[in-house]
């Protein structure tokens, strides 16, 4: 018999990881380069850009477009890595807590 209760109770320790693991978002970061590493840029679990380490060679007028692109593309790679890290730490966080549900994945609610 489905023991509806002891569900409910899952469920509230679910939402209760959850937003614990949420709460450490911020802590989890993620680098992403480009240009062979003249471009570096951090970004954390809020998927806020932390920081941008630009190569002194690329500070030029003429490398302007190039550093764009290289900015553009070196974000592009940590937002990619950093959404891979949320979704391991939310999966991490539920392990365990709930029935396996074919198609429900509480790691990607978050990514």
């Amino acid at each position: 018999m489905f023991d509806l209760m002891g569900m409910m109770g899952k469920v509230k320790e679910a939402q209760a990881k959850i937003k614990e693991a949420q709460s450490k978002l911020h802590l989890i970061t993620a680098i992403g380069e480009s240009g062979a590493g003249l471009v570096k840029v951090t970004v954390n679990g809020e998927r806020k850009v932390l920081t941008i380490d630009i190569d002194e060679s690329l500070l030029s007028p003429k490398e302007k477009e190039m550093l764009s692109d290289l900015i553009v593309a070196a974000t592009n790679i940590a937002m990619q890595s950093i959404d891979l890290k949320i979704k391991t730490e939310m999966k991490a966080a539920t392990d365990g807590m709930m029935p396996n549900i074919p198609g429900m994945d509480l790691g990607s609610m978050f990514g």
